[in-house]
């Protein structure tokens, strides 16, 4: 295997999310080295050039247009490569395009033998994520989603919103499929370890269920939101990929809700879905259990089922 080398990073897609997702990484200071790989190869460049003339503003750094060739000593291994989601399409729409474009990508990245961590941001995530950890070989600690990292940030910014509080004192996961399956785990939320309808009496608000109900779809609608406004998101996950990088770079153990393969807990077996993970220099060294009543549990394994049907009847995995 491969000595990987902790300040360099690979990005494999170049759209709106990867371009996104190198600018991040460029601001962030934490890597000195960044190859683009595209299957438009002047795109690749283009973007490498663009984001490099910004450099005498931000940290040294080498920044260029690549190929498999040049990932094989990349600490993190970004890929976000696939059709995007259009206006009206599900991300679960996306599965045959995006497994098919996976299947030429994943043997190209097994083949090198990278000692890297894969870190799957392509929609449907959890589908992907899946597909990756079985067609790389890869130790499964090594290969996991963006999830509903996003989506978490999504519903604290929201309750901040609602209760006009710094939202980085909320405390808050959505977890399951990074899509409609998706589930606020409200009993498990709290903001600075007041549980959260004892701070919403506080600022005077006592219509939890209907409150609850209209952020967690207001979460759950931002991305269709988006793309009808503007065909695309992109800055919040690209904010969401800088987050889960200095969190596996600095190897901080963060809690995260990536999306990994389940083993077991509530019930869930052999499908990769969010539910918050330690996240360090390794990857992902093990879930958190976090306290959910039972109408969360029960959504929560309708979730897997979803995305097991998808796996067994559309990805053709």
């Amino acid at each position: 295997m491969a000595e990987v080398n902790d300040r360099k990073v690979a990005i494999i897609g170049c759209g709106f999310v990867g371009s996104s997702s190198a600018f991040a990484l460029m601001q962030s200071g934490l890597f000195s080295e960044m190859v683009l790989i595209d299957a438009d190869q002047d795109r690749a460049e283009g973007e490498a050039l663009d984001i490099s003339h910004g450099l005498p503003f931000a940290k040294p750094m080498k920044i260029y247009a690549g190929s498999y060739n040049d990932i094989v000593d990349a600490a993190i291994i970004v890929i976000t490569a696939g059709a995007g989601q259009k206006p009206g399409e599900t991300r679960l729409d996306l599965v045959k395009k995006n497994v098919g474009i996976f299947k030429s990508i994943i043997p190209e990245i097994k083949k090198r033998d990278c000692g890297g961590i894969l870190l799957i941001v392509a929609n449907p995530v959890d589908i992907l994520t899946y597909a990756a950890a079985k067609l790389s070989g890869f130790p499964e600690n090594r290969v996991f989603g963006s999830g509903t990292v996003l989506d978490s940030a999504r519903l604290k910014y929201l309750l901040g919103e609602h209760l006009s509080i710094d939202n980085r004192s909320v405390h808050a996961f959505i977890i399951g499929e990074h899509g409609d399956s998706e589930i606020a785990a409200w009993s498990s939320a709290n903001v600075s370890g007041i549980p959260l309808r004892d701070f919403c009496e506080m600022r005077g608000f006592y219509q939890h269920e209907e409150s609850m109900r209209k952020i967690a779809e207001d979460v759950k609608n931002s991305a269709y939101e988006i793309i009808a406004k503007k065909h695309a998101t992109y800055y919040g996950i690209a904010m969401s990929v800088r987050r889960i990088c200095e969190a596996i770079i600095r190897d901080e153990k963060s809690i995260l809700p990536v999306s990994s393969i389940q083993h077991g807990e509530y019930g869930i077996e052999g499908v990769s879905l969010s539910m918050p993970a330690i996240v360090g220099r390794d990857g992902v060294e093990r879930d958190v259990p976090i306290e959910l009543n039972e109408a969360e549990k029960e959504a929560l394994r309708k979730s897997a089922e979803t995305l097991k049907d998808v796996l067994e009847n559309s990805a053709g995995l």
